[in-house]
């Protein structure tokens, strides 16, 4: 490290081994940065542009909290940069917040994006800063931080760019986090003998991106926190077609209102199942099994006219009863996608979860409501299975649950090696010592709690398959715990069951995890907003389910409720992890 400590003496007029005693406007300079860049070969020959480095000082940050960090105040070293691989005319974008070098805790931390998007913009880097971690983001190389993949998946009509697909996949946020680490040890100057422990930290598709890299790059990471994973991308982006198919099938397009009071009703009448009445549905499972959704039949319903916005269409007054047909198309729904012949495809969302995805659009002119295709679902087929440059389908004309099941097998077929990130063997990371947290919020209405479950339990079966359910259970959560939230909405509380609590300071657990050996038995969980903002609560590892017993919280296990979250996808010969 002679190299680092000389340049910082040039740059600054300080001298001797320094970086860890320098402030913040001794290091956050672009000629001290680019003094400090890793070389080539340090960094698997990825060529950085010294040229492109930009840097200013933050302080003292007002930071508002977030879901996955409380409000603090911050300073930082706000650094972008590029780099090219060598042979492409290629540009990946870099952004990294680099904490005061007295506030450094010898860490780093990768974040991920959500949707299409391979970033969330800055929404995550200031958790990161928080725990004296230095924190980035990528932009896949798809020109700016606020571009996503499905802008430039398309060569042209007909042609993938596959260079934009592998870099989305996984290969951006490796070399993320490859140039990230190298960068941060030469910003601090840390000696070869620092331990730099390496974080993730990402939901949805974020989450997608987090396992991608556990599943590849084992020994590049000391821990995870995974929160709503949108892998099993063949079946995932499909299902969120599976609704209006349904609709469309049944002939039958429940106004919004009528799905709403469905999900009320549900969630009143599954609340008490966990041993205490709060608002919240801690127990989905058991909700599935005593819940009748039959007995929302005839229920009134009333919601005020809507005059739309930029994400949704203006929408009369509606009032009326839950009909028959309602029911009908919300069941369907629930029971998962099938196929004519009755062998499953796929998982829908827990009882409680509302019907996002299955909200029919309003024909102002007959007065009418009718099908709706989700662009998330719709782009999937156009863009990444027909190659064709639209954002939707124009209509689910002839698409059937046998359709729906074709484009799952096709896309899983497909992009198995880049974008379902399935890979239950996740021996080597565990062998290289690495840690996840894997969160999912129960009520999650654009990616199945389900989805999670059955991953953990693929990870388990494969990795400890001749151990007992017990002895495989405790040896996967040993270091990889997977806790689902109550009454939680997808990466968010949800707006329907308020006095859920959220697993804010879940990184600073993981930290205390790999850092110290403290293993979460509960995960602490805060409440975010309503009239119990701030209570903290506690979430039970899986598989095991919350249960009130005279006002104490119990961790439980039955079998009969495991079974409800077990799932053969009959569909396919081939098994779905």
């Amino acid at each position: 490290m002679k190299r680092v400590f000389a340049s910082l003496a040039a740059v600054t007029g300080l001298v001797g081994p320094v970086a860890h005693a320098a402030n913040l406007g001794d290091v956050c300079t672009t000629a001290y940065i680019q003094s400090v860049l890793p070389a080539s070969d340090d960094i698997e020959s990825l060529l950085i542009d010294s040229s492109s480095v930009t840097a200013n000082a933050v302080y003292n940050a007002s930071i508002a909290e977030n879901t996955f960090y409380p409000a603090a105040t911050i300073s930082y070293c706000n650094i972008t940069l590029a780099y090219s691989h060598p042979g492409k005319e290629d540009r990946v974008l870099l952004k990294f917040w680099m904490p005061p070098p007295s506030e450094f805790q010898n860490r780093w931390l990768s974040t991920g994006g959500g949707g299409y998007a391979i970033n969330s913009g800055e929404t995550y880097l200031p958790g990161g800063v928080q725990y004296g971690a230095a924190t980035g983001l990528t932009d896949g190389g798809f020109g700016d931080f606020t571009t996503d993949v499905d802008a430039v998946i398309l060569a042209a009509n007909g042609t993938i760019d596959y260079d934009a697909l592998y870099m989305f996949g996984y290969r951006a946020h490796h070399e993320l986090s490859v140039i990230g680490k190298a960068f941060t040890k030469s910003f601090y100057a840390s000696s070869d003998t620092e331990k730099l422990y390496a974080y993730y930290q990402g939901c949805s598709e974020g989450g997608r991106e987090g396992y991608s890299q556990v599943q590849r790059f084992a020994d590049q990471w000391d821990g995870a926190v995974i929160a709503a994973p949108a892998f099993r991308y063949g079946h995932q982006q499909v299902n969120h077609l599976v609704p209006a198919v349904v609709e469309q099938t049944l002939g039958y397009f429940p106004p919004p209102c009528e799905f709403e009071k469905i999900v009320n009703l549900t969630i009143s009448a599954c609340d008490g199942l966990d041993g205490r009445t709060d608002g919240v549905v801690a127990r989905t499972d058991l909700c599935k099994l005593h819940f009748d959704i039959n007995s929302t039949i005839g229920h009134l319903y009333s919601c005020a006219a809507s005059s739309g916005g930029a994400m949704s269409s203006a929408t009369p007054a509606q009032f009326g009863k839950v009909t028959a047909k309602g029911v009908a198309v919300a069941r369907t729904i629930l029971d998962g996608l099938h196929t004519l012949d009755g062998r499953r495809s796929y998982i829908w969302y827990q009882p409680t979860a509302t019907f996002d995805d299955a909200n029919p659009q309003y024909n102002a002119e007959n007065g009418e409501w009718e099908v709706s295709v989700t662009s998330l679902g719709g782009e999937w087929v156009t863009r990444f299975l027909q190659f064709r440059d639209l954002d939707n389908l124009p209509n689910l004309d002839g698409v059937t649950y046998d359709t729906l099941t074709q484009w799952m097998q096709e896309g899983w077929q497909r992009y198995e090696d880049v974008l379902q990130t399935t890979w239950p063997d996740l021996t080597p990371f565990h062998s290289a010592g690495g840690k996840i947290i894997h969160i999912h919020g129960e009520s999650d209405p654009s990616i199945p709690a389900g989805s999670s479950v059955h991953y953990h339990e693929s990870v388990r079966k494969t990795m400890y398959p001749d151990l007992s359910f017990t002895e495989s259970t405790e040896a996967l959560n040993a270091w990889n715990r997977l806790f689902l939230v109550s009454g939680a909405a997808h990466c968010e509380p949800s707006a329907n069951q308020p006095n859920g609590g959220w697993p804010q300071t879940t990184l600073q657990t993981l930290i205390d995890w790999v850092e110290g050996g403290a293993a979460p038995e509960r995960l602490n969980a805060t409440v975010l907003s309503g009239e119990k903002k701030g209570q903290q609560q506690e979430l039970c590892a899986w598989p095991r389910r919350p249960l009130w017993k005279k006002g104490k919280l119990e961790c439980v296990f039955d079998k009969r409720s495991y079974e409800t979250w077990v799932y053969d996808f009959d569909a396919f010969k081939l098994p779905v992890y």
